[in-house]
C-alpha cells in the first residue's frame, strides 16, 4: 500500500514539476529542458526531427569516444614501405578517403594519408620514387575517454577529420571521424561509397560489441551464434525494449540469454545502439 503511494506521489511532483517549469519559462536542468521541447514538439512549434537532432546534440555530451570508436581490427590501414601499385587496389576497394599510416611496429600509427593526395602522383613518372611517408599527414591523437562534445569542437578548430584513439597504455585502440560524431547527432548519413549491406555489428575486444539497434534478429543469431526468436520482434532493439518493459534512456542495462546490452544512444521514442558483452559462465 505504502509502495503504491509513494509512486504516485512521485508521479504527481513530476506532474506539479512540469506545471511549475511551463509557469516559471526557465528550464533548471535536461530533464526540464527536455519536457519544454517536447511541449514545443507536440505543439508543432518544431518538427519531430528537429526535436530527434536537438536530443543528440545533447546526449553527445554524454558519449566518450570509445563508445563508437571503430575498434583496432577493423581499421583499414597502409603500410609506410607499401608502393603505390600495392595502395591503389587497397584504395579503391575500401573506398576510405583517409588511411592510417603504420611502420613495422602495427601498433603504432605514424601518420594520415588521404587518398586525394595520391592523385598527383598518378601523373608522374612511374620512374619516379614514391614514398608514403613524403604524403602522409600528422595524425590527431586522442584518449578513448574522450567526451564526443569536447572531440567535435577540436575536429573544428583543428581542421582534422579523423582522430586514432589511444587506451590508457598509449596503444591505439581504433579510429574515430567527425562523421562518426555527426551521426550521434543527426542520425545515419549516407553517401555514394554507402551500401545497403551496412556493418550492424563491430567487434571491440573478445567479449564486447557495438550493435546498432536495426541489427535484424537474424543477423544477431548468425554472427553470435545465437537463437533468439524472431516470432514478435524483428530486430534486437525490439527485443531489447521488451526486455526493459519500458523505452530505456542511455546508459540503461539489462541482460538476457547471456548477454548484457547496454544502451549507447536513443532518444525518447527508440534505441538506435548498443554495446553488447558477452557473458561469461
Amino acid at each position: 500500500m505504502s509502495d503504491d503511494k509513494t509512486s504516485g506521489d512521485s508521479n504527481d511532483k513530476s506532474w506539479l514539476d512540469k506545471i511549475a517549469l511551463l509557469f516559471s519559462g526557465e528550464p533548471r536542468t535536461k530533464e526540464d529542458l527536455h519536457d519544454v521541447l517536447t511541449v514545443a514538439s507536440e505543439n508543432e512549434l518544431i518538427d519531430k526531427d528537429a526535436l530527434s537532432i536537438i536530443e543528440g546534440a545533447m546526449q553527445v555530451s554524454d558519449l566518450h569516444a570509445r563508445d563508437i570508436m571503430i575498434p583496432r581490427a577493423q581499421m583499414v590501414v597502409v603500410k609506410e614501405d607499401a608502393t603505390l601499385e600495392e595502395l591503389l587496389p587497397q584504395i579503391i576497394e575500401s573506398a576510405h578517403s583517409r588511411f592510417p599510416v603504420i611502420g613495422e611496429n602495427t601498433d603504432e600509427v605514424l601518420g594520415i594519408l588521404l587518398a586525394k593526395d595520391l592523385l598527383p602522383r598518378l601523373l608522374k613518372s612511374d620512374t619516379e620514387p614514391f614514398a608514403v611517408s613524403e604524403l602522409m599527414r600528422p595524425c590527431f591523437v586522442v584518449p578513448e575517454s574522450k567526451r564526443l562534445n569536447v572531440l567535435l569542437r577540436e575536429f573544428r578548430q583543428n581542421r582534422n577529420h579523423m582522430a586514432i584513439v589511444i587506451d590508457e597504455y598509449g596503444g591505439v585502440a581504433g579510429l574515430i571521424t567527425i562523421e562518426d560524431v555527426l551521426e550521434e547527432i543527426v542520425g545515419e548519413i549516407e553517401d555514394e561509397t554507402d551500401t545497403d549491406e551496412d556493418e550492424f555489428i563491430r567487434k571491440i575486444t573478445d567479449t564486447e560489441f557495438f550493435v546498432k539497434a536495426l541489427t535484424p534478429i537474424e543477423d544477431f543469431n548468425e554472427y553470435f551464434e545465437t537463437q533468439l526468436s524472431d516470432e514478435e520482434f524483428d530486430t534486437i532493439g525490439g527485443l531489447v525494449i521488451q526486455a526493459f518493459g519500458h523505452m530505456p534512456a542511455r546508459g540503461e542495462t539489462t541482460t538476457f540469454e547471456g548477454f548484457r546490452f547496454k544502451v549507447i544512444h536513443a532518444d525518447q521514442r527508440k534505441i538506435q545502439s548498443l554495446r553488447v558483452s558477452k557473458l561469461t559462465s
